[in-house]
């Protein structure tokens, strides 16, 4: 094992067509296009955004729950086109548990071509092994089956349903649980 990430310097991590790392004032635009998107906010718990302030507030809650060390978002973006496409990241975090919660979404356009499966792959790499994570959860609308196909790919088990767990825009909805073991991703890695 490494030595444990301490939340002291935002981590930036790279895949071989994006570049993960910490949102920065000039990220705005690109993040209200992504979060104006009914598409992309059709699972989330709020309504698509209708200003770039809304973009600012929240890479403001990006910065905040790195400072309490509850969490990490990361800005996926495209090295190609020097532009974000989506974020993910981890929030939740319970390090007395080595536990944390993988959240994540991306520009509509950019669906169906493997990019959150090669981004949550390094995300979920850095978890286990810089985090000392012992298990990563993510939780998903039962009707949101591309997030559910996305778990699949990662080899996450489906732990159980949360029913009418949270109230988002006017009505309880039920949670899938789903989860990776370090034991399971050791044993995939090591294969």
């Amino acid at each position: 094992m490494s030595d444990l990430f301490a939340f002291e310097q935002f981590p930036q991590l790279e895949t071989s067509r994006f570049v993960l790392r910490q949102a920065q004032p000039e990220d705005s635009h690109d993040l209200y296009e992504l979060y104006a998107d009914e598409a992309v906010v059709e699972y989330m718990p709020f309504t698509p955004f209708t200003s770039v302030d809304e973009a600012l507030d929240e890479m403001k809650w990006y910065t905040r729950i790195f400072a309490e060390q509850s969490g990490l978002r990361w800005m996926i973006e495209d090295r190609e086109h020097a532009k974000v496409i989506g974020t993910c990241g981890f929030l939740g975090y319970e390090q007395e548990h080595h536990r944390a919660e993988l959240g994540y979404d991306l520009s509509s356009a950019y669906w169906g071509k493997g990019i959150m499966k090669e981004v949550a792959l390094c995300i979920i790499q850095f978890g286990f092994e810089q985090m000392e994570l012992n298990k990563i959860e993510a939780k998903i609308e039962p009707k949101n089956q591309a997030s559910i196909r996305l778990m699949e790919k990662l080899e996450f088990v489906q732990e159980g349903l949360l029913r009418q767990h949270e109230y988002e825009k006017g009505k309880y909805v039920d949670l899938a649980v789903f989860a990776l073991l370090q034991s399971e991703y050791v044993a995939k890695t090591k294969s």
